[in-house]
């Protein structure tokens, strides 16, 4: 099955409303077909009144030669015997029939617009689901961006092609049906030969389809550099503007944008020309046809008033399916988004709700890594190399070693962000890659260099992740991370909005919500990768007053560069090019450790 029928076949999650959609745009239809077929009476009247015909004499006539079905008793005595009157009668029908029928088609429409956007909502909700849950590194390694815009740019053209499907493309596929089946009634003969030589006209549309298809799948791809190169200049913009690489940032931009434009018009010259071949196939049957009826009508075989109607039907029916290129179009090009949503569907996620695993019980004992080595997909060596390191409960470890050495890699193995190449990870002796996922990072706390700030409420940021937390437990966890007076000095206190990314705050500040909401969870575990790297001196003091409190009694691994924060840990790690070197005091490494003295030297803060 392709993977747009896929997505298609949920909209049948909707039953009723896809039903109800389905059999109104088939009224819709039907209200057409029966206005068409009035006018072969209406016609004989007008152009036969002054003979003696009526509404009356023409019923009378097709009742008796069996082409209408038997009429309730009195209906045909009631029709008119004037000529005027039974057009004003015909007239009038038309009028009720095509209200009628307008009613079928909002109601076809409003139905099928309920399905398609409640089927994409679902998508993507499904998607986003989905796309939280993949392991940190797939999503590392295919950036941002790209899963973003697969969310929300695919959807919406998935949402396009589903449109098409359900609503425009049933309701022109019934009209056309209807108008075909009013050209069968005034004359089967010239409409078989229609639909004999109407098959050329399906292989140009699906030949346009196939390039349409296909230059999609490439402007998406286009989109998604365009949507990576916006997100880096924007939200780097500080450091591009320090940078003054506005040019360089414009040309990338351009680049993306160029490419984009390329395919978006391949995209156009295929629709551009499906249309008018189309429309000239279609003209070029019709003059057969014509030649065809005038040779008929020259032999009596054939009425020149049904050929009319017979025409005009046939007419109406291809205005109706005329549409229906560039539906199919549109339904071939949502067929591109289609497979990359799918795409992202079938990725494997970090756990497996299908699986349950044991909880894992609060951390009391120690935490160990035996022989563990992580190596990122693509590069050419392992970032973490044969590690072992054991950490007490309770105990304060601090990692230290030069930028790439690994640092943040072995912490991010811990909360399983990404899983080990080879070896394990032990806490309390049990084995984390057999564990229920979320009872391991319930137990852990984490701060990180840049803390992550959703547009919301302070308070809504302190609880982050966590449901059910009273105003005074918020309160408490904000005085224990030092933030209670900054945030009660503001405007709106606990109310008050922070901006994206938390720009409206300073970074102590960020620092301490970020704090405070590791508080609240109550872990068992903290990790703290360079928490005050980036804060000034008085934010520095107030954030390792906060978390030399909240710290005892439970396991802390920090990651760090100044030196005040190396100097307070109980024991200090050192690793350089993935692997641990030595470990122990301050004063005994300097002694004995020289990448430790050299890092102590150039790279540590004195502070």
């Amino acid at each position: 099955m392709s993977p747009f029928r896929t997505f298609a076949r949920r909209m049948f999650r909707y039953r009723l409303a896809f039903v109800g959609a389905v059999v109104f745009a088939f009224v819709s239809a039907g209200g057409l077909g029966a206005g068409l077929v009035s006018m072969g009476p209406l016609l004989e009247i007008i152009l036969q009144g002054k003979d003696g015909t009526t509404l009356r004499s023409l019923a009378e006539q097709h009742v008796a030669s069996g082409a209408f079905p038997p009429l309730p008793p009195g209906v045909v005595e009631r029709l008119p015997t004037d000529p005027l009157e039974g057009v004003v009668l015909l007239m009038s029908g038309l009028l009720a029939l095509t209200v009628f029928g307008a009613t079928a088609n909002f109601l076809h429409q409003f139905l099928a617009g309920s399905v398609v956007a409640r089927t994409i909502a679902r998508i993507r909700l499904e998607a986003f689901r989905h796309v939280v849950s993949l392991p940190l590194s797939r999503v590392v390694v295919r950036g941002p961006a790209e899963l973003i815009s697969r969310i929300n740019r695919d959807a919406a053209e998935l949402q396009n092609g589903l449109m098409a499907l359900l609503g425009r493309s049933i309701a022109q596929l019934t009209r056309g049906l209807a108008g075909l089946g009013a050209a069968l009634w005034f004359d089967w003969r010239l409409t078989v030969a229609a639909l004999v030589v109407a098959p050329p006209i399906g292989v140009v549309i699906r030949q346009f389809g196939r390039r349409i298809r296909k230059s999609a799948r490439g402007a998406l791809r286009s989109q998604e550099d365009l949507l990576r190169s916006c997100n880096e200049s924007i939200q780097g913009l500080r450091g591009v503007k320090t940078a003054t690489a506005e040019k360089a940032a414009m040309r990338r931009f351009n680049r993306a944008n160029r490419a984009l434009l390329r395919e978006e018009l391949r995209i156009r010259t295929a629709r551009a020309l499906a249309s008018p071949l189309v429309e000239a196939l279609a003209v070029a049957v019709l003059a057969g046809l014509a030649v065809i009826a005038a040779r008929q009508i020259l032999a009596g075989s054939l009425d020149l008033e049904n050929f009319v109607l017979t025409l005009g039907s046939l007419g109406i029916a291809g205005a109706s399916f005329k549409p229906l290129t560039a539906l199919a179009n549109d339904i071939q090009a949502s067929s591109a988004p289609a497979e990359r949503l799918l795409e992202v569907l079938q990725l494997p996620p970090e756990s497996r709700p299908d699986r349950p695993l044991p909880i894992l019980a609060r951390h009391r004992s120690t935490i160990a890594f035996e022989r563990v080595c992580f190596r990122y997909p693509n590069a050419e060596r392992d970032a973490v190399e044969a590690v072992d390191l054991e950490v007490a409960h309770g105990e304060r470890v601090a990692i230290v070693g030069p930028n790439g050495c690994g640092k943040t890699t072995l912490v991010s193995l811990l909360p399983r962000l990404l899983e080990p190449t080879s070896g394990r990870i032990l806490i309390d002796g049990v084995d984390i890659a057999g564990v229920n996922l979320r009872s391991l990072r319930r137990q852990i706390g984490v701060v990180t260099q840049e803390p992550v700030l959703i547009r919301g409420s302070i308070r809504e940021n302190i609880v982050f992740g966590l449901a059910g937390i009273d105003d005074e437990s918020v309160r408490a966890a904000a005085r224990m991370a030092r933030a209670a007076d900054f945030i009660e000095r503001m405007s709106d206190g606990y109310a008050t909005e922070v901006s994206e990314q938390g720009a409206s705050l300073s970074g102590g500040q960020r620092q301490r919500i970020a704090i405070a909401r590791a508080i609240l969870r109550d872990p068992a575990i903290l990790l703290l990768d360079e928490a005050t790297s980036q804060v000034d001196a008085e934010s520095e003091e107030l954030i390792n007053a906060a978390l030399s409190e909240f710290t005892a009694g439970r396991t802390a691994i920090l990651i760090a560069h100044r030196l005040s924060t190396v100097r307070s840990a109980d024991r200090i790690v050192v690793m350089d090019a993935g692997r641990i070197v030595d470990d122990g005091g301050h004063d005994s490494l300097l002694d004995r450790c020289e990448p430790y003295a050299r890092l102590v030297r150039t790279q540590m803060v004195i502070a």
